[in-house]
């Protein structure tokens, strides 16, 4: 079955890619009325909000940058973000912090009864809370001893929470590692809505009076970034108007739509919502062999598209982009994370060649057992992923050696590379060796910011 469309996308105005981040451009009323979407959904979403220093770490880290892309509701919690996006042509309104959205969004939780549980807090911090909020359904609080994310108790903390059955969820454990420990756990965990807090328990109790003042280098460094976004997608003079897009089903019950010679935000605005109904429908191909110029919110557009066509488990290519395009997508570090294709043909080749790859494919080669995975390994397929890799296992003996091919994995996440790890430890208690090889660049990244390159990529000395 098709899942519902989503209730996170705001229907007025088109997101704007900062630094390759898709932005929501809302206010603190219009965040608040989609999480009110979201609750009443029942589905699992999360949001997050990014200052400066998040958005700086996330270029660094492949793992944090798909987490922002896959976010139900990005919101810009520093002025500087905010400012910047005048100048990229699509104005967000006032930064909504953290400070400023938990409070209110707790003010509205005791207006609707909703169920609240705050992750990262104790009893203590959760009656003060109480104190403050009277009439608010605190169904929880639980701070888990501190641990690396990978040595969590994450059943425990799981367990707690369908238990509780909360319609919010505060995180606080401190960025990256909450904004990671929410990717993980949010799908399984089953809460409408889940927000990384930060120090909010702090604000929230009157222990801390303010945020702490940003970071100036990373602010300069911000600044830099910017100024390149923009000299690299600012419209050149030469570039002409042309046909208006269109959207064609094709004879496979794909949909390939025709990007305009301009991609920019009155063409994103215009049009997002016409190619939003052919990803909710089928795989999309979407030709920008035409397409001379795109801009900030023409790449926030497309981000979204491609992230709800993931969650659909549907196609999206992009078709032979320009070189302006390409240089836009690549200053961004989006060219990994969109499939690009020279051709529709390519495009269509490849489609048929992913519907027959499995995910595990394995061969017994004298004493290695060589297993290839496939595709992405993520908090949406480990499980899969980890059933179909035991049952190969089966063909190996205590003296076997155990390959695992990484090549064909194109994105790897914390829960992918908690599967990883716990294959090896597994399979040394069995005396039986396990070797990861051949990881791509995107994925080698992610593991290297889990500090297990070396333990789990033997090659690394």
């Amino acid at each position: 079955m098709m899942p519902e469309t989503s209730p996170a996308s705001p229907a007025d105005h088109a997101p704007i890619a900062i630094l390759g981040v898709p932005f929501d451009n809302v206010s603190l009323a219009g965040a608040l009325d989609i999480i009110s979407g979201m609750i009443a959904s029942g589905r699992p979403h999360y949001g997050t909000t990014v200052g400066v220093g998040f958005l700086l770490a996330a270029q660094q880290d492949v793992e944090l940058r798909r987490i922002l892309f896959d976010a139900h509701l990005v919101l810009a919690e520093d002025a500087l973000i905010v400012r910047s996006s005048s100048l990229l042509g699509n104005p967000l309104p006032k930064s909504v912090t953290v400070p400023s959205i938990i409070p209110e969004l707790l003010m509205l939780a005791e207006a609707k009864n909703w169920r609240v549980y705050f992750l990262g807090a104790n009893e203590a911090v959760a009656a003060n809370i109480r104190a403050r909020h009277p009439r608010l359904q605190v169904v929880g609080a639980f701070a888990p001893p501190e641990r690396p994310l990978l040595e969590m108790e994450h059943a425990d903390i799981l367990r707690r929470l369908r238990e509780a059955r909360p319609e919010i969820l505060l995180v606080s454990f401190g960025c990256p590692k909450q904004e990671k420990w929410i990717n993980m756990n949010y799908r399984e965990a089953g809460v409408p809505f889940v927000l990384g807090a930060g120090t909010a328990f702090d604000f929230l109790t009157g222990t801390v009076s303010r945020r702490p003042a940003g970071n100036w280098n990373n602010r300069v460094k911000f600044g830099f970034a910017i100024l390149r976004q923009w000299w690299c997608l600012r419209m050149k003079k030469s570039v002409l108007p042309g046909p208006e897009a269109d959207v064609l089903p094709d004879p496979y019950g794909n949909f390939l739509i025709h990007s305009p010679v301009r991609l920019g935000a009155a063409e994103a605005q215009s049009a997002k919502s016409e190619w939003q109904r052919a990803v909710e429908n089928g795989h999309v191909m979407f030709d920008m062999g035409n397409t001379q110029f795109v801009d900030s919110t023409g790449i926030g557009v497309l981000i979204r598209l491609r992230k709800r066509a993931r969650e659909l488990d549907h196609h999206f290519f992009l078709i032979m982009p320009r070189p302006p395009v390409e240089a836009a997508l690549k200053l961004m570090k989006l060219d990994e994370f969109f499939n690009i294709q020279t051709s529709v043909t390519g495009a269509r080749i490849m489609m048929e060649s992913s519907a027959k790859t499995p995910l595990v494919t394995s061969g017994l080669q004298q004493k290695e057992l060589h297993i290839r995975w496939s595709g992405e390994v993520t908090a949406l397929n480990a499980v899969e992923l980890g059933a179909y890799t035991e049952s190969e296992l089966t063909q190996a003996a205590p003296d076997t050696t155990v390959v695992i091919d990484l090549s064909r994995v194109r994105f790897v996440d914390s829960t992918g590379i908690g599967l990883m790890l716990r294959f090896k430890k597994n399979l040394k208690r069995r005396e039986i060796t396990l070797k990861f090889i051949n990881p791509i660049n995107s994925v080698r990244n992610v593991i290297r910011h889990t500090r297990l390159e070396e333990y789990l990529l033997d090659e690394v000395k």
